[in-house]
């Protein structure tokens, strides 16, 4: 069991749900990457997701486009965001995901994104654009490395693919909440508990959801049925906006409110 997975079921297993928050790196500049991450790992993060700016991002709503426009003005690359992460990581205590699109990825190469990626003390990666039936590209050279790779499944996934998502599994599968694109929103369009239970019933790795999470009470309602929650385009505007009180709301609410 690779290290994001253990410190996932360490919460589960102390009665408590799993909290990610997202941020987008160089937002503000890389110089703050360290202190937000440090942050977020004081107010009680279970994990960190870290994401690459990209010039063509298909699962990014407004507020995280934006984000990463001032980021690549800024100059921030995937290659940049790593050897600074590698600068501080003896102070990072919690797993640390990065979340990019292939083709930055593939601009370095796989073996030497991977070797980077676990110099710099990432355990985990989310990569959107690259379905089950291309993650060999990656999962072959992550094989005996301390990084997983995580899946998505969508609303739209038929019970036989979940299946087959979940036996390729890794760290945890993440449950996309919304047919559309990330970014707040005031709630969702259906009840998902049967969706996100299905998922659970066929994974052998802790269940998150995440997309359009952005208040304590979407997180109340995920966390009756998930292992956890991601929260993204509330996290980036937040910071932002430099509201540190409404992120630690929104920590607090899957913390104080996890005895389900």
């Amino acid at each position: 069991m690779k290290t994001l997975e253990q410190e996932i079921r360490r919460c589960i297993e102390d009665g408590k749900k799993a909290f990610i928050p997202y941020i987008m790196a160089g937002d503000g500049g890389l110089d703050s990457l360290h202190e937000k991450i440090l942050f977020l790992q004081e107010i009680g993060v279970t994990a960190i997701e870290i994401g690459i700016p990209f010039s063509d991002p298909v699962a990014d709503g407004e507020v995280i486009q934006k984000a990463g426009e001032r980021s690549i003005a800024l100059g921030t690359t995937l290659r940049k965001v790593l050897y600074t992460l590698s600068s501080f990581k003896e102070e990072v205590h919690v797993p640390v995901i990065i979340m990019s699109y292939l083709n930055p990825i593939l601009s370095i190469g796989a073996t030497e994104f991977v070797e980077i990626c676990q110099a710099s003390g990432v355990s985990g990666l989310i990569v959107p654009d690259l379905p089950l039936e291309e993650s060999a590209l990656l999962a072959a050279v992550l094989e005996e490395k301390d990084i997983a790779l995580i899946q998505l499944v969508s609303l739209t996934s038929s019970t036989e693919r979940i299946k087959r998502i979940a036996e390729n599994a890794e760290g945890f599968i993440y449950a996309v909440t919304v047919k559309g694109i990330t970014g707040i929103r005031k709630g969702f369009d259906s009840d998902l508990s049967s969706y996100l239970e299905r998922i659970k019933q066929n994974s052998p790795v802790p269940v998150l959801a995440g997309f359009g999470v952005s208040f304590p009470e979407h997180i109340e309602q995920l966390n009756h049925s998930a292992d956890g929650v991601i929260v993204g385009s509330a996290i980036v505007d937040a910071f932002y906006r430099e509201d540190r009180r409404m992120i630690q709301q929104l920590v607090n609410a899957s913390i104080q409110r996890s005895n389900y």
